[in-house]
């Protein structure tokens, strides 16, 4: 276990940033270098590596020929100035998990059913290349492989260019997948707060992502009257305070909004902005709260442009529903916590994770470990060491059972 805390701390220092996090977007050198040593890594512990159309690394092992394969895995890519333990702690759990049931194959206790797959799917975090949950999207047949690849970044650099740029334009077929498993850090501190060492996830929040634009005139800051203006970053202002106000308009945590995005043109000191895009995010257990929050985000935009300044226009919206995980790896995953005497609970899920996709194809199994004072996305994010060796024993002992048991697609969920 000790070996896993040296090999997470080395890894870590791919895209380090000084605020001890990492920066490591999509298709970027840092992913690139981040990829290639992991890949070493798999191949010396006996892994057949294989890379698919859109960057997808699997690293296979195959006791059983022409069976399918349990999935294990998350994301390697990160957000800017983000921290070490978002993804990264999921797909090189999933490779020393891997490893312990490679071990016990070999001594045969254990006998496998199935073969067992570690994957790191490509642009989990979709802030170089949007939509996020990219890789993942095309394996279960979300997204075209053709159009993912035709993306473009915000320097016009397309997927299919930088994937060709790091070593990651496959060609492989992936292997068949049965089953998948994916531990995360929480993100949210609940299990910190309660003193629970495993989260076990039942459902994902339901999610509206919007693509708006504000439009106004540009215009000179020092000769042009106020009264004359058509002032689009005004106008973006005036959505950001709107789109806030519409979780205000819910009981506390009911409803999450937040922008985390602008482009502003000209963006000048001395211009007005004549446009101004923005990326809206609107979040909620509730579908029924999720679609009242969608009514009243469509309202502020219409009462904004009612006042005359500004034209705000929704370019794209999509819908992430709230589904749930298979109520088997739910149960599945409190036997295993019990037999190793991990305290855990069932819980929700307000993040986006490439399980999300994967339960819509084959039975999946949700963790969660501990994120101290719930931090992510940011430089300090932080998990205990003892955290992160409990949810690597909680993951070894979910797959073990994976690759002996599999886990029926047939069972009703929760």
């Amino acid at each position: 276990m000790s070996d896993f805390l040296a090999d997470f701390d080395a890894m870590s220092r791919f895209g380090a940033t000084e605020g001890g996090g990492v920066e490591r977007q999509a298709g970027s050198a840092a992913d690139g270098q981040t990829r290639d040593w992991f890949r070493i890594w798999l191949t010396e512990n006996g892994f057949h590596c294989r890379v698919d159309a859109v960057g997808n690394l699997f690293g296979s092992l195959e006791w059983i020929e022409g069976a399918p394969h349990v999935f294990v895995g998350s994301h390697l890519d990160s957000q800017p100035k983000a921290g070490r333990f978002d993804g990264a702690f999921g797909v090189l759990s999933g490779a020393h998990a891997a490893a312990v049931v490679a071990e016990r194959v070999a001594a045969g206790s254990i006998t496998p059913s199935f073969n067992l797959t570690v994957v790191d799917w490509f642009n989990e975090e979709g802030c170089r290349f949007s939509p996020s949950l990219m890789g993942s999207g095309v394996f279960t047949g979300k997204f075209a492989a053709d159009e993912v690849l035709d993306t473009v970044d915000s320097d016009g650099r397309t997927v299919r260019g930088a994937l060709r740029d790091i070593g990651y334009l496959g060609s492989d077929e992936p292997p068949e997948c049965s089953a998948y498993a994916e531990i995360h850090i929480e993100q949210g501190r609940v299990l910190e707060e309660e003193g629970i060492s495993i989260g076990v996830v039942t459902a994902n929040w339901a999610v509206r992502k919007y693509l708006v634009r504000v439009r106004g005139e540009q215009a000179h800051t020092g000769a042009t009257s106020i009264e004359d203006r058509r002032d689009a970053l005004l106008g973006a202002a005036q959505m950001i305070v709107a789109v806030r106000e519409v979780a205000s308009a819910f009981p506390a945590g009911a409803v999450l909004t937040s922008i985390g995005r602008l482009t502003v043109q000209p963006n000048s000191p001395v211009v007005v902005a004549s446009d101004v895009v923005m990326s809206v995010d609107i979040r909620s257990s509730e579908e029924a709260a999720l679609d009242k929050a969608h009514e009243l985000f469509l309202q502020a935009k219409a009462d904004i442009e009612a006042l005359g300044e500004v034209s705000v226009d929704i370019e794209s919206g999509s819908l992430r529903p709230s589904t749930s995980y298979h109520l088997a790896g739910i149960e599945l995953s409190e036997s295993v916590a019990g037999g190793l005497g991990l305290s855990a609970r069932r819980m929700l899920t307000r993040a986006g994770h490439d399980s999300i996709n994967l339960k819509d194809l084959v039975p999946t199994v949700m963790l969660f470990v501990p994120s101290v004072g719930g931090i992510s996305h940011a430089e300090n994010e932080y998990t205990e060491p003892e955290d992160l060796l409990a949810g690597l024993n909680m993951l070894t002992g979910v797959l073990e059972r994976l690759v002996v048991e599999g886990l029926s697609s047939e069972q009703e969920q929760s």
